[in-house]
């Protein structure tokens, strides 16, 4: 009757998109839906530890978008995760609530901790990561995650709150960006990334492992450059860590506008993409990286694969 195989939804509240997977549950699992939308749950609050009305509408109003999905699946368990944004918000609880009162699902917290164990699995499950160590760098609308580590494990692992869309609302009051925007923005990270710094003499990752979003749109545009087919479905999409200085400064030297006529990009991005690749070229010069990778797997890849036997 099929009833060894189950559907489960995973949802990831992030900061600025909330995703959606429902997969069948079985010795290897089976993606049913990938279902995104940038809910901006942070925008215009997360600064000031609040989620806006605004914010709190779209949130709601996703999550019940996506739950009319999920009921055309037969899931047996729903597991939804809010992050950044949602942790660090006086109202994140209330949100919590309201989603469990209009929808019934059980959504939970989770600390940057765990939220960076789920994405070293879900990278672990996307790419090989052999046994060299490599620093799995995630940039979140809210937090930023570093992973250090291999095949085998972890050797270091932190979340800083120093997300795209923090970074965006605080750093740049110009677009195009201003010289002096991004001079303010480095010396914020050069402060902050402080802990991270001591970790990469340590233990000397050769390889940066760039995780969905901002690096997502990267190797598009990568391979938008290069005629390289691109298969946003695949676990691991093409990049070279030598053509990100030219992507580079198209982003900052373009305004919103400009970029977004950019091939590759989407709109989702267009805004954050600019302080993001701040920190990837902060990151690139930080550290004697020999190559990025991208993974277009994450935090709910993460949870899939921590559920599978």
């Amino acid at each position: 009757m099929g009833s060894k195989h189950t559907n489960v939804a995973i949802i990831d509240m992030g900061t600025n998109t909330f995703h959606l997977l429902v997969a069948e549950i079985s010795s290897k699992p089976k993606i049913l839906v990938r279902e995104r939308e940038a809910v901006k749950v942070g925008k215009g609050g997360i600064n000031k530890n609040m989620i806006t009305d605004e914010g709190f509408a779209r949130a709601l109003n996703t999550i019940g978008k996506f739950k009319t999905i999920i009921d055309q699946y037969s899931v047996r368990k729903t597991l939804a995760f809010g992050t950044s944004a949602i942790r660090n918000a006086a109202n994140g609880h209330e949100l919590i609530d309201a989603i469990r009162s209009k929808t019934g699902i059980e959504a939970r917290i989770i600390d940057g901790e765990e939220e960076a164990d789920l994405i070293y699995r879900g990278v672990r499950a996307a790419l090989d990561l052999g046994q060299e160590n490599s620093m799995i760098v995630d940039i979140g609308g809210g937090s930023v995650e570093f992973i250090i580590g291999n095949a085998t494990g972890v050797q270091w692992k932190h979340s800083f709150e120093i997300g795209g869309q923090r970074l965006l609302e605080e750093f740049q009051k110009f677009d195009p960006i201003g010289k002096e925007d991004i001079t303010n923005l480095e010396r914020f990270l050069d402060q902050q990334l402080d802990p991270l710094k001591q970790q990469l003499k340590k233990y000397g990752p050769a390889t940066m492992v760039g995780v969905s979003g901002t690096f997502d749109t990267l190797s598009e545009m990568f391979c938008m450059r290069n005629n390289l087919p691109y298969y946003p479905d695949d676990s691991e999409t093409p990049f070279d860590i030598n053509a990100f200085p030219s992507i580079y400064n198209d982003l900052l030297t373009h305004d919103r506008a400009g970029r977004l006529a950019l091939p590759g990009m989407i709109e989702m991005r267009v805004d954050m993409i600019v302080v993001a690749c701040v920190l990837v070229n902060f990151l690139v010069h930080l550290h004697d990286f020999k190559n990025i990778r991208v993974s277009s797997y994450s935090l709910k890849e993460g949870v899939l694969a921590s559920l599978l036997p």
